[in-house]
């Protein structure tokens, strides 16, 4: 996953069809599992995360292509917990 702050902008904003300025959080995993982007705007400017993983994957148990997840499963799924709906 190459891309940086507009790279995740324009694929929220034309992929998603989300507005990248509305606060939420978004998430991106690559196609092997074990890497996780994320963009943020916070009033000021954008902030991005990324997260390697040394081993196992991000696991969403829905792989629709937008999942909502409140605080709690987001912290499951940053430590390797699958979290979602009915396994697929």
């Amino acid at each position: 996953m190459r891309k940086s702050f507009d790279g995740l902008y324009e694929m929220i904003a034309r992929g998603l069809r989300e507005d990248p300025l509305s606060g939420d959080l978004f998430l991106f995993i690559n196609r092997r599992g074990n890497y996780l982007k994320g963009l943020l705007w916070d009033r000021t400017g954008f902030l991005m995360l990324a997260k390697r993983l040394e081993q196992g994957q991000f696991r969403l148990r829905n792989k629709a292509e937008k999942v909502v997840i409140e605080r709690d499963l987001l912290r499951r799924l940053l430590d390797g917990i699958p979290v979602g709906g009915t396994e697929i």
